[in-house]
């Protein structure tokens, strides 16, 4: 009788079992042999995405075990306030911390409620774990993880992952517990780094000046998140150190995330002209109006993406036909209250690169979808 893995090549069946859930990859690899061989090579784990949320909770499955060492790069889903998805997600992490030729892009991703306390250690002790065994480590990204990043997870980094060229920190946590100091050692360490998210507290003038030099490889991404306390006690970051790694980099995109935290006086510290700032988002309690007027005079020729969450006005209606008037290379707005009809027309005349939308002119249920432009 012929075997169902012969009607298909191993490298048509392998392009299918990647596509497939965790568990119905295990149940394909029990069918013949030849679907095991298809569902075990290297092309259907090279990169991979694992959710606990859906997949079987526990131990690891003796399948995905004999697979981890083709494992590259690696999406993790899972529920942190849950224990057993938490507990999976730890095993799994700490059975790939060693593995040749291990790792090269992590991105850790969660989902439902945020987990009380120190619930959230043991995950951290696996990242430590992936961070000083993976020396090939690429790509490392927390932002959805949300716990309290610290300074020893970054020397750890620092340390054990010299080929890093891209490292995200800027997460929803409610207390910024990395230091300045930590950055510049990471800046120094991974001399390839392209991309780096920070809450705003983390990064200063001497890392700017550290990314200008001329010596450093190109550097291409900045995500910055002020929310924190510490946020908000910081100092004003140089304009000329701002505008030295502008000239270093002419290609920088900078992201910059502006939380209800953050009082008016701060904010006007946070928008300064030198920066390329590609991406603003904002969600302030106080004035809204004001750092979108700053973005229209200041960031036309960088401006790509506005996201805004206010209380409808006719002032924001105002300051947002501004913006589109000026920043025309615009490709993506998203403003979360009732604007009026104006204020789309503006949009769709005068930015001709705009892809998609969120412009609402009466009030609609929850959530809001994007509008996209054909």
């Amino acid at each position: 009788m012929t075997e169902p893995g012969e009607q298909l090549p191993e490298e048509v069946l392998a392009l299918i079992f990647r596509h497939l859930p965790l568990r119905d990859r295990a149940t394909a690899s029990r069918v013949c042999r030849a679907w095991a061989a298809a569902a075990t090579c290297s092309a259907v784990w090279h990169d991979t995405i694992i959710s606990y949320d859906c997949e079987r909770e526990g131990t690891l499955l003796p399948y995905l075990s004999a697979c981890l060492d083709h494992v590259h790069n690696l999406r993790l889903e899972f529920e942190p306030s849950r224990e057993p998805s938490r507990r999976a997600a730890t095993e799994l992490l700490t059975a790939l911390a060693g593995r040749t030729p291990g790792l090269r892009s992590l991105l850790l991703n969660c989902h439902g409620e945020k987990p009380l306390f120190d619930a959230g250690r043991d995950i951290l002790d696996a990242v430590h774990a992936i961070c000083r065994a993976s020396c090939a480590l690429r790509h490392l990204d927390l932002r959805r993880l949300p716990f309290t990043l610290d300074d020893a997870l970054v020397l750890q980094a620092s340390r054990g992952c010299p080929e890093l060229r891209s490292l995200f920190l800027n997460n929803c946590t409610l207390v910024g517990s990395v230091s300045p100091d930590s950055v510049l050692e990471l800046l120094k360490a991974c001399p390839r780094l392209r991309a780096l998210g920070l809450h705003l507290a983390s990064l200063s003038g001497t890392a700017l000046q550290v990314l200008a030099a001329p010596d450093r490889a190109p550097f291409a991404h900045l995500a910055l998140r002020c929310a924190c306390p510490e946020d908000v006690r910081a100092p004003p970051l140089p304009e000329e150190d701002w505008a030295a790694v502008r000239r270093r980099h002419p290609s920088l995109v900078v992201e910059l995330e502006l939380e209800p935290a953050l009082p008016d006086e701060s904010v006007t510290r946070v928008l300064q002209p030198a920066v390329p700032v590609a991406a603003l988002r904002l969600s302030l309690s106080g004035d809204t109006v004001g750092p979108v007027r700053f973005a229209a005079r200041h960031y036309a020729s960088t401006l790509r993406a506005l996201e805004v969450r206010a209380a409808a006005s006719a002032e924001l209606d105002a300051a947002l036909e501004l913006l589109a008037v000026r920043c025309t290379d615009l490709r993506e707005v998203h403003c979360f209250c009732v604007v009026r009809p104006s204020v789309l027309h503006a949009f769709r005349a005068h930015c001709p690169r705009l892809r998609s939308y969120t412009l609402k002119l009466t009030r609609e249920p929850h959530p809001w979808l994007p509008t996209l432009v054909a």
